[in-house]
């Protein structure tokens, strides 16, 4: 019935056509058809793509407690943060830095980290932090490196690029470094420079 209707199309044109003509033109509709219908779906598989990258949400100027049985053990503070929930693996970013505090029992401050990018994923409980990171201890020793990892399940902190550490009377170079993440005790894999700073006392 298709081929008559078809023939009779191209008879009202002042054609004549056979039906293996007419077999082929069936054909290339047929795969056009497809081809536009596959189109249409590829550009609905990029709309859909697009939608789900989206971010879920987006605050500026955010703080956020982290407490454990009523203890308040880290406080967080961003200028920027936008959380990806629609995606595989979701997590959180901070495009404008951060900074994290951590408390003991007693809210007295025993460490902080401060990076000019971070992100934080779901899946693993792991911070990673770019760009001019800065990590403070109780004591004052002060870690300063551009990227840093710190595994909360593990409870450790650590980084395989360059890193530097200064003390009060002394500074250690090297590549890769790892902590707890207290950053109270810590070592350098793979030491490069140290160097003894003479204080000066008045």
């Amino acid at each position: 019935m298709i081929i008559n209707a078809l023939t009779d199309i191209f008879r009202n044109i002042g054609h004549s056509v056979s039906a293996k003509e007419i077999k082929t033109a069936f054909r290339i509709i047929a795969f056009g058809f497809l081809v536009t219908s596959c189109a249409n779906d590829i550009e609905k598989i990029k709309t859909l793509t697009l939608t789900e990258e989206l971010p879920s949400v987006k605050a500026e100027g955010y703080e956020m407690i982290f407490s454990d049985s009523t203890v308040i053990r880290f406080k967080l503070q961003t200028t920027e943060l936008i959380r990806h929930e629609n995606i595989k693996e979701p997590y959180t970013e901070f495009p404008k830095g951060v900074k994290i505090i951590k408390y003991d029992a007693n809210m007295n401050i025993i460490s902080s980290i401060t990076a000019q990018f971070a992100k934080h994923f779901d899946s693993d409980d792991r911070w990673e932090a770019k760009n001019n990171v800065v990590a403070v201890n109780l004591k004052g020793d002060t870690l300063k490196t551009e990227y840093l990892v710190w595994d909360m399940k593990q409870e450790k902190i650590y980084s395989d690029q360059y890193v530097k550490i200064i003390q009060k009377d002394q500074i250690y170079s090297g590549i890769g470094f790892e902590s707890n993440q207290d950053f109270s005790s810590y070592k350098i894999k793979n030491l490069k420079g140290q160097m003894y700073v003479d204080i000066q006392e008045n």
